[in-house]
């Protein structure tokens, strides 16, 4: 019987997108659901459709994401949006180089299907983080929020931003730590009607999103 694999998905307000993401994890991903407050019956949904569901109350995708790791039993742990805009199908690519020891880290790097997928704005905003970080020697394109890493690992590199800069400071600290770490394209999507993003969805979340890349850049050393 192949090692479970338990997938991290942080949730506020995702009840339309649940049923597909859930139904789409391939056999032996086990969803482990951090509802950050949702007020759509979220947890709900998740539980119905066989997801562990863990309640993180300090709004942040950071401190959602932690939670997760932290509840997670598994191995591997994978990351991934709720929101139905990556195909879960895709998983299993982006794990196997860390199950054969060949990368320590393996994100996603997001191939929209449409412009409607990844507005100008947000797509901006990625572009010029990213090359910052190659500025620092992170070998990255995009701040995906697609990642597969061992838990104990994770854990282990002392995260502490529990916003939107949670995926920054991981990069960052996991280069400065002589991670070997490998960017896969992965499908992006539209999300689900009936959820909204909470970075992209607007000029507004994309700067609060920028606004916390920003603090992580002045306070966490660069990759060496």
């Amino acid at each position: 019987m192949p090692t479970p694999i338990d997938v991290v998905l942080p949730c506020l307000d995702e009840a339309a997108a649940l049923p597909g993401v859930l139904s789409a994890l391939p056999p032996g991903y086990r969803a482990i659901v951090v509802d950050n407050g949702s007020r759509d019956g979220s947890p709900e949904v998740a539980a119905a459709y066989g997801a562990r569901v863990v309640h993180e109350p300090r709004r942040g995708y950071g401190a959602a994401v932690h939670t997760g790791i932290e509840a997670a039993e598994a191995d591997l742990v994978c990351v991934l949006d709720a929101d139905g805009s990556f195909d879960p199908a895709e998983l299993p690519a982006l794990v196997a180089p860390v199950a054969a020891g060949t990368a320590d880290l393996s994100v996603g790097r997001r191939r929209p299907v449409s412009a409607a997928a990844w507005p100008w704005h947000a797509r901006a905003g990625t572009a010029l983080v990213a090359a910052l970080l190659r500025h620092r020697g992170v070998p990255l394109h995009d701040l995906s929020p697609v990642r597969v890493a061992r838990r104990d690992a994770l854990l282990a590199l002392g995260v502490t931003d529990r916003a939107f800069g949670y995926p920054l400071e991981l990069l960052i600290r996991a280069a400065a730590a002589g991670w070997q770490i490998h960017e896969r394209d992965v499908t992006y999507a539209p999300r689900a009607a009936g959820t909204r993003s909470k970075v992209s969805g607007s000029v507004r979340g994309t700067w609060r999103a920028t606004r916390d890349f920003a603090g992580v850049l002045r306070t966490v050393g660069g990759a060496r």
